[in-house]
């Protein structure tokens, strides 16, 4: 078992992301092309993979395909890149994934927000503690939506729950993010987490947040790792001419429908040749037009 705080290392530093989740043409679960998937992607050298996470829709499967996501994912990567597990949902299903993923053999989980269900600070602190106790691996909490932890209420689980090594931020509140910082200090692992991470990497890591996970590294991994590279290495020329050739106009289509930050990565899949299905009812797919300008934008990239 991969400890808490080796996990909390392992996360530190260098380039996350999160597959997609493969389904066939019926909407069901495709074991096969998702190993296939991780198979093509865990040499490029991301640090960590998060299987059913946020891209990897994990909103939007049943409790048996989950456990074959993670089966898979880890099974397929055992020896190659850390596998990371996506929870999330009511505190008792959220318990009942972490303690699933960890059976499984996951290095660790990111506990995903609750859902729907504006909440208190201590409840919502009552929520990370009962994931946090109900498993042995390292924990990240992902700070998004409905479920926003104060740098005070971060304090208190970190005291109680020393298991708990990550904050992961998807809200972009810079004074928050400050104050957190500043009051947790080495306490936890940072990783940003705003959708298409790398528009807002260079100013996250200025305020001591290094570490993001890259959606884009699904199907441009080969350019997910030059811009993190060029980031960490002050390389304003090649991040620059990277955000203004391929990352500012990939938002233009992103932002065009609610959802389409999933939706978008996994048309970028099928145009270059790892096509993961459709997306799953509430998203919708990108429209023939939008396809084929994300294609012109991956053209110009290069090979992957």
């Amino acid at each position: 078992m991969t400890t808490p705080q080796e996990l909390k290392h392992i996360v530190s530093d260098g380039l996350l992301s999160f597959p997609v989740t493969d389904f066939d043409q019926n909407g069901d679960f495709n074991a096969r092309t998702y190993a296939q998937r991780l198979e093509w992607l865990a040499p490029y050298g991301a640090t960590a993979l998060f299987a059913a996470g946020g891209t990897g829709e994990f909103f939007s499967l049943a409790p048996e395909e989950y456990s074959d996501v993670i089966r898979t994912a880890v099974q397929t990567c055992a020896g190659k890149v850390p596998i990371l597990a996506g929870a999330g949902g009511p505190t008792r299903t959220a318990i009942a994934y972490a303690q699933e993923a960890e059976r499984l053999g996951a290095k660790g989980i990111l506990l995903l927000p609750h859902y729907l269900t504006e909440a208190s600070q201590p409840g919502i602190a009552a929520h990370v503690e009962q994931v946090c106790k109900s498993v042995n691996i390292g924990v990240i909490v992902y700070n998004r939506a409905q479920s926003r932890l104060s740098a005070d209420s971060l304090a208190q689980l970190a005291e109680r729950c020393p298991n708990l090594v990550g904050f992961k931020d998807g809200v972009g509140d810079i004074e928050a993010m400050v104050r957190i910082r500043r009051k947790l200090g080495d306490r936890f692992s940072y990783l940003g987490g705003l959708p298409t991470a790398e528009v807002y990497a260079a100013a996250y890591r200025a305020l001591g947040v290094p570490v993001y996970s890259s959606a884009v590294f699904n199907f441009v991994p080969r350019t997910a790792m030059a811009f993190y590279r060029a980031v960490a290495a002050g390389d304003h020329e090649t991040s620059n001419r990277l955000l203004d050739d391929f990352f500012l106009p990939y938002l233009d289509i992103r932002n065009r429908v609610p959802g389409y930050a999933v939706s978008i990565v996994k048309a970028g899949a099928k145009l270059v040749g790892h096509d993961a299905g459709p997306v799953r009812a509430p998203l919708t797919d990108l429209l023939p037009a939008e396809l084929d300008m994300l294609d012109g934008l991956i053209r110009k990239l290069g090979p992957q």
